[in-house]
């Protein structure tokens, strides 16, 4: 359980810090719309997680927190309500969606990657 919340801590803070770099470097000139999701995937990672299911919701989370940047950064001029951008999303630029999702993928992979293996109690992992 303490694993877990860690790793909850650690996603909430790594989004927090991802959202406010995007910013920070768009005012650079660049374009880092991977950095929310795959901020909040470094900060799960502290914790260790002991369900696919949390790194579900972690990936799941790192996708969310890169469209709600997204709205942040760049709403529609028609209407800037999420709601709207949400149910237009399928118009933003490829490259903008890439990154979106390559976020959301690492927020799952990466805390999916540092799991624990199930195995018999008391019988330690094969895994390095």
């Amino acid at each position: 359980m303490k694993q877990t919340l860690i790793a909850l801590v650690g996603a909430a803070a790594g989004g927090a810090l991802g959202f406010f770099a995007f910013f920070w470097i768009r005012r650079q000139g660049f374009y880092g719309m991977i950095l929310p999701g795959g901020l909040l995937a470094l900060g799960a990672s502290i914790g260790q997680v002991r369900s696919v299911w949390l790194a579900l919701v972690f990936g799941l989370a790192a996708l969310g927190m890169g469209l709600f940047t997204e709205w942040r950064y760049r709403p529609w001029e028609h209407d800037d309500s999420l709601s709207y951008f949400l149910l237009h999303v399928h118009k933003l630029q490829p490259v903008t969606l890439l990154m979106i999702a390559a976020g959301g993928f690492l927020g799952f992979w990466v805390p999916y990657r540092r799991m624990e293996p199930k195995g018999p109690p008391g019988v330690k992992s094969a895994r390095p």
